[in-house]
C-alpha cells in the first residue's frame, strides 16, 4: 500500500499549518480520504506533487546558477569569529547550517530575523527513511 499521511504530518511536511492542509482539501487542491470511521489521510504521491509547487523561483535578477536545491527560511543564529561565521537558517521544518567567512557573512548583512535563502548543492546526498 503507498504511504499516507495525516493532516498534521502533511503540513509538517509541507511547512505550513494545519488549517493551510485542510484549506487545500476543501478547495481540492490536495485530496484526502478517510479509511473506515479514521482521520483523514493523503497520499504520499499526491503529497509530493504540491510540494514541487511550493518551490518558490528565484528573484528576479538573481545570479544564474546550476544549484536547483534552494530553501528560502530565516536566519536564527549567527557565531563569528576573526575569520569564520556559522550561520543557521530555519527554512520550514528545516534547520540549515552553513560556514562561510566572516567577510562574507558581514557583506550579506546576515543576523538574526534576516530572510535569507539556502543554496545547496552537493555531489552526495544522503537519504534515511524514518
Amino acid at each position: 500500500m503507498p504511504p499516507a499521511y495525516r493532516i498534521s504530518e502533511a503540513a509538517a511536511l509541507l511547512g505550513v499549518s494545519d488549517d493551510t492542509v485542510r484549506r487545500w482539501i476543501d478547495s481540492s487542491r490536495l485530496a484526502a480520504r478517510r479509511e473506515g470511521g479514521g482521520p483523514a489521510v493523503i497520499d504520499g504521491a499526491d503529497l509530493a506533487r504540491v510540494a514541487t509547487q511550493l518551490r518558490e523561483p528565484p528573484e528576479p535578477g538573481a545570479t544564474p546558477s546550476s544549484a536547483r536545491n534552494r530553501l528560502a527560511g530565516i536566519v536564527t543564529r549567527v557565531v563569528r569569529d576573526t575569520v569564520m561565521a556559522q550561520v543557521e537558517i530555519q527554512a520550514g521544518p528545516f534547520r540549515l547550517v552553513s560556514l562561510m567567512s566572516r567577510e562574507a557573512a558581514d557583506e550579506l548583512g546576515l543576523d538574526v530575523g534576516v530572510r535569507a535563502v539556502a543554496t545547496v548543492k552537493a555531489t552526495q546526498v544522503s537519504v534515511d527513511v524514518p
